[in-house]
């Protein structure tokens, strides 16, 4: 019996491997497609795995630097992809920040503060939560056509517009910091008031330091979805130079002329912000995404 044991464990093992094995393998694949498109010459989609010939020729044209084409003519970069990378980075971060301003202090006044009407403005932020963004598209190009004749960087075109329409997604952040904020012990923030500190000192220098992990997932999350976000983004910008990499890659794939290494190309240089922010914020998304709040 303990011999069928061992053998029944040993082959559990295997395929858990196998399974290991496959896993890595299915995640890498599509990652090393996209590399050696980014650096196979000429713009011709390709099932090979391996490379025959290297050629940085989408590098610098996405890098904005002309190149010699294989028959020496000098290639100008098409476009400004260098210039729609720091739009997306800027228009992410600054997003970031505006929904995690937003969504903080409005969590924090459902979670501690008492006023008129907060039961049902929770229930409709829940019910909010219910419909995608898309489906807001006609009204957020209609209001911002309506703003911009007024202010005409806040209409359409404008980098400001697209972060005020990304801010409006912030009732699932509210919920999710809501629920953080709960957990925290209000022996503290009882015990700081018995001592003169406002509720504004109260929320900046207890509340927000206990609250820092939740927070870095709620800046991290948005960050990741709006760097490359195309919905939106087609919606209200419209001219080259104000377009963001969502927006841009779309010009690489027009009819009768698929650009896959150049696209390749410009999705790794996408990757990198993304990643950076994950790499430098690990230990907070850890710690928010296991654990609450500190009790007792």
């Amino acid at each position: 019996m303990a011999q069928v044991r061992d053998a029944s464990m040993r082959w559990r093992l295997w395929l858990v491997h196998l399974a290991l094995i496959l896993l890595v393998l299915v995640s890498i694949f599509p990652f090393w497609m996209v590399v050696t498109a980014s650096l196979r010459p000429g713009n011709l989609a390709s099932n090979e795995l391996f490379l025959r010939q290297i050629s940085f020729e989408h590098w610098l044209s996405v890098l904005g630097i002309a190149y010699q084409d294989a028959q020496g003519q000098w290639v100008q970069p098409q476009f400004p992809v260098l210039l729609w990378w720091w739009n997306s980075v800027k228009i992410a971060f600054l997003s970031s920040a505006l929904v995690l301003l937003l969504s903080t202090t409005a969590a924090y006044a459902f979670a501690r503060l008492r006023f008129a009407g907060k039961r049902s403005l929770l229930m409709g932020l829940l019910f909010v939560q219910m419909f995608p963004g898309v489906l807001a598209l006609v009204a957020v190009y209609t209001i911002f056509d309506h703003i911009g004749q007024v202010f005409p960087w806040l209409g359409l075109d404008s980098h400001w517009s697209l972060m005020l329409a990304y801010s409006s997604g912030v009732a699932h952040n509210i919920w999710v910091i809501k629920g953080y904020f709960e957990t925290l012990p209000i022996e503290i923030e009882e015990a700081a008031k018995v001592e003169g500190a406002s509720t504004w000192v109260i929320f900046r220098r207890i509340v927000l330091p206990m609250t820092l992990p939740i927070l870095m997932v709620v800046f991290v999350l948005t960050f990741v979805g709006t760097i490359i976000e195309y919905p939106a983004a087609k919606t209200i910008l419209h001219q080259e130079h104000n377009l963001t990499l969502g927006v841009g890659f779309k010009l690489f794939l027009i009819e009768q002329r698929y650009l896959w290494g150049d696209f390749a190309a410009t999705a790794i240089l996408a990757s990198l912000p993304i990643s950076i922010v994950f790499l430098s914020m690990q230990g907070f998304l850890i710690k928010g995404l296991t654990s609450g709040g500190v009790k007792g």
